[in-house]
This record gives structure tokens, sequence and C-alpha cells, in this order.
């Protein structure tokens, strides 16, 4: 995918995940999403810089664009990657779980999510209607 210049570019680390949501919500709602579906974004957003933080090295880097009445969202770390065939279940976790719903909700929230991960970082891409 063609990113073109993101509009939001932000590093996050444990401890500044919610100003990085802080700003996601203003640029979002500058963009047109209200209500739930900028709730579903921002709680989209906040799950997988979280697990950027937790799994992949304690940071990452956010970058947020709008294009084609759509708002992207691109989240990257430099951790050690998701372990081997595992991309994120699909199937709903169970009450006992004790992990795996950050991407799972993603998929929830969001209309299309993309995961590339290797051995040098994830990267988890998500996008939303902005109309």
């Amino acid at each position: 995918m063609t990113v073109g210049r993101p509009a939001l570019v932000r590093s996050f680390a444990r401890g500044r995940i919610t100003v990085v949501r802080r700003a996601v919500a203003e640029f979002a709602a500058a963009e047109g999403l209200a209500g739930r579906r900028l709730e579903d974004f921002v709680l989209a957003v906040n799950e997988i810089t979280t697990n950027a933080v937790l799994h992949g090295g304690g940071g990452g880097r956010l970058r947020l664009w709008s294009l084609d009445g759509r708002l992207w969202c691109e989240v990257t770390d430099e951790g050690p990657g998701l372990p081997p065939g595992w991309m994120g279940s699909e199937r709903t976790p169970s009450r006992y779980d004790t992990g795996g719903r950050g991407l799972w909700l993603t998929r929830l929230l969001c209309d299309h999510v993309t995961i590339v991960s290797t051995p040098a970082g994830t990267s988890v891409t998500f996008s939303t209607c902005t109309g």
C-alpha cells in the first residue's frame, strides 16, 4: 500500500501511550470520526500500542494518515516478532485466556487489519471509514 506522507507520527514507550492516544483521538475527530466509531478506533490504537510495549521491545512508532475516506494507522515495533505460525486468533478468547485480546479486538473494531511480523519486529496496519 502506498501511504504517502503520514499526518501524525509518534514514537511511544511505556508511560507515553496516553499521550499518543489523545493525539490520535484529536486527529481522528478532525478527520470526521465521532461517537462510537471514534471510540472504537482509539481503543484499537490503545490495544496495538500496548501490545508493542508489552511484547514488542518496550515501545514503538505510530503513523496515522487519512486516505480516500479512510483513517489508517500503522504501529511498528522492534521486538522479536510473533511466534512462528501465530498471527492472532480470530476466535473469541475465552474468559480464562490471560492475553490475546488486542489483535482480536482490533479485528472486530476496524474494517481492515494487516499484520507483518519478522524476527526484527512487527507492523500492524488497520483502518476505518471516516464517512
